[in-house]
């Protein structure tokens, strides 16, 4: 039975380049794929004159978690390589987005610009005192969404 109430016909999904974003990204693809939906891909940057020590700062906290990409043009290769991924997992309709913000701010309003109806994250970063103490990308989003969330397994 095809309910056209049930299926998703915008889905978006956030990535920073990371191998555990492009996982959540090809799952993505693949929804959007199965359904017919949308895919929006969008990339949250900090402009390249972001302030230095702010920045190293984050990426001394973080450490390995630290994906931050700086600067439009990265953003928009890492949006470029995670359409191809989407491509392959079978997304038919694929938009990209690079968004200066912060990815959960960025995430949340293309959400609301593109009228989405499935947010899918990965899962990195919900574990460890690091997230309970900073809070976590998955985390923020899914508690704030306005729409469904799809937590994706990505880390080992």
């Amino acid at each position: 039975m095809n309910d056209s109430a049930n299926t998703y016909r915008t889905v978006v999904v956030g990535t920073d380049g990371s191998e555990s974003s492009l996982r959540a990204v090809a799952r993505a693809g693949a929804i959007a794929g199965a359904t017919g939906a949308t895919l929006v891909i969008v990339c949250a940057y900090l402009p390249t004159e972001a302030d230095d020590r702010e920045l190293a700062r984050a990426q001394d906290t973080l450490r390995e978690d630290a994906y931050q990409v700086v600067g439009s043009h990265p953003a928009e290769d890492t949006v470029r390589t995670a359409a191809e991924r989407a491509g392959a997992a079978g997304a038919g309709d694929v938009k990209t987005l690079a968004v200066e913000g912060s990815p959960v701010e960025v995430l949340l309003d293309t959400v609301q610009r593109q009228s989405a109806d499935l947010l899918v994250v990965g899962n990195r970063g919900l574990a460890g005192i690091k997230g309970r103490l900073l809070g976590s990308v998955p985390a923020d989003a899914t508690r704030r969404s306005t729409c469904d969330v799809l937590v994706v397994h990505t880390t080992g």
